[in-house]
């Protein structure tokens, strides 16, 4: 029987899940802002606790790597990559994207006849981390950040129908809404890593616990208050 812990953190929502043996066995999700820090760690704790079991009956702890916030995908790999180093087990990562992909599939949100999946994960004013995936979870084009207007994702428009899903998506329906076109404005979850982290996991896609890095698509850049301190 395989165990892994599931943490997304790549967004607003906050979320940390159990896998055994294929099946969900725990899962825990939090919107407070700015909870994240203080909390990934919390409920691997108390998911721990409720199932009776310590790290080293863990197989594996697989992360969300991005694209997504800095400060989110900071947390969830530092997070992730301490339990493995600490218990000496692999550690897995999943793409965002993918995890809202297998979301709407999981969740029954695929609408009927539908020819692309495109998941939007925020990245302020009109601008998505993006791609596209067909129906059955296969992403045919490059994640990149995309500043949506009425011409973004035109061929997928044409072919249609199209599902934008993700905490992006609400934004860009009134420039790409018309028949045929779903959105769904969500935070990715942890309980939708169930699949891709499994796969991972079969496959010995194991990544490196000292070297590993979200992907974050854009550089970080800081800015300076322009509040006096003094």
């Amino acid at each position: 029987m395989e165990r892994i812990i599931l943490i997304e953190t790549s967004t607003a929502l906050c979320s940390a899940a159990l896998a055994e043996n294929g099946k969900m066995t725990y899962y825990k999700e939090s919107d407070s802002l700015r909870s994240h820090a203080s909390l990934t760690a919390v409920f691997v704790d108390e998911m721990l606790k409720e199932r009776g079991l310590t790290l080293k009956e863990i197989d594996a702890v697989c992360v969300s790597m991005g694209p997504g916030s800095y400060t989110g995908l900071r947390v969830g790999v530092s997070t992730a990559k301490g339990l493995c180093f600490g218990a000496r087990i692999p550690l897995l990562a999943v793409g965002t994207l993918d995890i809202l992909v297998h979301q709407a599939i999981d969740e029954g949100l695929v609408p009927d006849g539908c020819k692309y999946i495109v998941p939007m994960v925020d990245a302020r004013r009109m601008e998505v981390y993006s791609a596209v995936f067909t129906p059955d979870g296969k992403q045919v084009s490059e994640t990149e950040a995309v500043i949506v207007d009425e011409n973004s994702f035109s061929e997928q428009r044409t072919e249609g129908p199209v599902l934008f899903i993700g905490d992006g998506a609400g934004k860009c329906a009134q420039v790409l809404g018309g028949e045929g076109m779903h959105f769904v404005q969500c935070c990715p979850k942890a309980s939708a890593m169930l699949v891709p982290a499994i796969s991972e996991y079969k496959e010995k896609r194991f990544r490196d616990v000292a070297y590993l890095e979200p992907f974050y698509l854009k550089e970080f850049v800081a800015t300076v208050s322009s509040k006096k301190l003094f």
